[in-house]
């Protein structure tokens, strides 16, 4: 299997089990496949972290959040993997209840990956509303 096409199993199964975790209010998935390694960063829809202080305390307050999730899409539109450094870039679209109130939203989400130890990690997250 290429570099490519292990990449792409990791995002559709590893990756999309851990944010469909996520969006049932259980945030270990996603720290499980987040780099411990500085430097780390979201620039969210609802909130941006920068260090791993700030992104644990940006996964406990979405783990508090979301609940609920009754479907998760992600329409990948592209990709590439060179070396030990991937990306995604791709549509997001979630159906969850936030803080207790059903909701359907999309999301732009483009992610930076590194493989460390011969695991992929995501070191980067930039994600915002698509507005229709």
């Amino acid at each position: 299997m290429s570099d490519s096409d292990e990449f792409l199993a990791w995002v559709k199964s590893a990756l999309y089990q851990a944010e469909v975790a996520l969006h049932n209010g259980d945030a270990a998935p996603r720290r499980a496949l987040w780099s411990r390694k500085e430097p780390v960063s979201i620039l969210g829809a609802w909130r941006s972290a920068v260090g791993q202080r700030e992104l644990d305390e940006l996964f406990t307050g979405l783990e508090r959040q979301f609940s609920d999730c009754t479907s998760y899409n992600f329409d990948l539109q592209a990709y590439d993997v060179v070396g030990d450094v991937a990306y995604t870039a791709g549509l997001e679209h979630t159906s969850a209840s936030v803080d207790g109130q059903p909701r359907s939203y999309s999301l732009r989400a483009t992610q930076i990956y590194r493989r460390e130890g011969g695991e992929w990690k995501v070191a980067h997250r930039h994600a915002d509303t698509v507005v229709e």
